[in-house]
């Protein structure tokens, strides 16, 4: 997989993000994959795939614990570029009994507690997304986290046995609402209201002024802010 990412960054240099996305389209047909949590950056990413008709899937993880707002521009971005987005859930069986045993808050008890939730609600289907996928795509900005900060626009992904594609890596925040706004491009309006970072609702806050982009995530822990899904 190593000489596959040299050859691929290699052959990419300097191509815009749009020569980026058809070229992987038609070097690994059916096995390149978007997923998209409908935040600000994947909204772009969409905008990139699905206006220039490049034949790559598009998917989403709904827990089942994510805001109206989450949903509403999924439906709107649906109906934008009149198209239908594949929907991954949790293991039904999974869910059940993390609910049962731990009830339906126990994220808030320990880290520990945490990460088996975003493992099952998020890793689990995820894997299952990314099955049969030789580039997975990201909307990943490097100034989002210190943990993003030493991203590359093409990575590794060796959890899910793929390579990753960050096109938007390098995007400063106006550059990305820049792009939103003369573009039309539906977004969440919970941005508007200080929730740079959207996830499930209990695990999402507002951020405060001053305060890193992501830190309205899992605001009640001391960690690095990640789910288990880019480290």
């Amino acid at each position: 997989m190593q000489n596959e990412l040299e050859r691929i960054q290699t052959e990419t240099e300097g191509f815009s993000i749009e020569q980026t996305l058809q070229y992987l389209a038609e070097q690994f047909p059916n096995q390149v994959a978007f997923s998209t949590s409908f935040g600000e950056e994947d909204q772009v990413v969409t905008d990139f795939i699905l206006k220039n008709n490049i034949p790559i899937r598009i998917f989403t993880l709904d827990t089942g614990r994510l805001f109206k707002e989450t949903y509403d521009v999924f439906y709107k971005t649906e109906l934008k570029y009149n198209t239908k987005i594949e929907t991954y859930f949790p293991d039904t069986k999974q869910v059940e009994e993390l609910m049962t045993q731990k009830g339906p808050m126990s994220f808030y008890d320990s880290v520990e507690n945490r990460k088996e939730c975003c493992n099952i609600r998020k890793i689990e289907p995820l894997k299952r997304a990314l099955a049969d996928v030789k580039v997975w795509i990201t909307g990943l900005r490097a100034e989002q986290s210190e943990n993003r900060h030493d991203f590359a626009r093409f990575q590794l992904a060796p959890q899910f046995n793929c390579i990753k594609y960050n096109p938007l890596i390098e995007w400063t925040y106006d550059e990305m609402k820049t792009y939103i706004q003369q573009n039309g491009i539906p977004y969440n309006v919970l941005h508007d209201k200080g929730f740079l970072s959207i996830g499930c609702a209990p695990c999402t806050r507002a951020i405060r002024e001053g305060e890193d982009i992501r830190a309205g995530r899992w605001w009640w822990e001391i960690s690095k802010k990640e789910c288990g899904l880019h480290g």
